[in-house]
């Protein structure tokens, strides 16, 4: 039987894509190696902080195939299940959180921000980058000097007028998609400056991403739409 998809799967596919290579990059920054399957792209060593061990790309995983390539010994093992679609509470996994995938059309007008912008380039301004991210959190060491090697993943900035990191994203391109994650700053300031930078580095490209709450309404008040729920699951700590 031929299987049919539809624009909005094939959207979920793409983004989903994205941000599992997105995943990879963060994780070969760290010296974590992973690969992708026809199901899921998988690690096989826990992730950084914040990142799953897993991302479904295709509808219907085989759970028990998608847990095997995980450490699900040491704590804290995620899975970005992607499609919304598996049922992972068997293999000891409860849901952390639901998100939406969103999408916004190439092409869509955006007013030219208030903020200047530039893609970081070098260490110093990508450690200026991650302490603004950070914001006190004790985490800027998340982002070091190896994701600047990734021809694909661009770091934007949004500076003020005496030059101090005010808001910012990660975009990561491939052949279909612009992927945004790590967007931070007051919303209605970031997303302006983000997707204008986006529009004049990939004009013919859409923009994805996932959201929730607030954050979801942020972005599509901003041109973004909904494009399909994704969930997040974690493993229990055994007792």
């Amino acid at each position: 039987m031929r299987v049919v998809t539809t624009p909005q799967q094939a959207l979920v596919r793409s983004a989903a894509r994205n941000n599992a290579a997105w995943c990879a990059v963060m994780g070969r920054a760290h010296e974590v190696d992973s690969g992708f399957g026809k199901e899921a792209w998988a690690a096989a060593r826990r992730t950084p902080l914040y990142y799953p061990d897993a991302v479904t790309l295709e509808p219907g995983a085989d759970p028990e195939a998608l847990v095997a390539r995980i450490d699900t010994v040491s704590p804290g093992a995620s899975v970005k299940d992607s499609f919304a679609d598996l049922d992972l509470t068997g293999a000891g996994f409860r849901v952390l959180f639901e998100a939406e995938w969103i999408h916004r059309a190439a092409g869509l007008p955006i007013a030219a921000p208030d903020l200047a912008w530039d893609v970081v380039s070098d260490p110093g301004a990508l450690r200026d980058w991650a302490l603004a991210w950070d914001d006190g959190g004790g985490n800027a060491d998340l982002f070091g000097p190896g994701l600047l090697d990734d021809p694909e993943t661009f770091v934007l900035a949004g500076r003020s007028a005496d030059g101090r990191v005010v808001v910012g994203a990660v975009v990561g391109r491939n052949s279909h998609v612009v992927g945004v994650s790590n967007l931070f700053g007051p919303p209605d300031v970031a997303w302006p400056l983000v997707l204008h930078a986006v529009g004049r580095l990939f004009p013919a490209l859409p923009v994805v991403g996932y959201e929730r709450g607030d954050d979801l309404a942020a972005a599509l008040r901003h041109g973004f739409e909904p494009a399909g729920p994704l969930r997040v699951w974690v493993h229990e700590r055994p007792a």
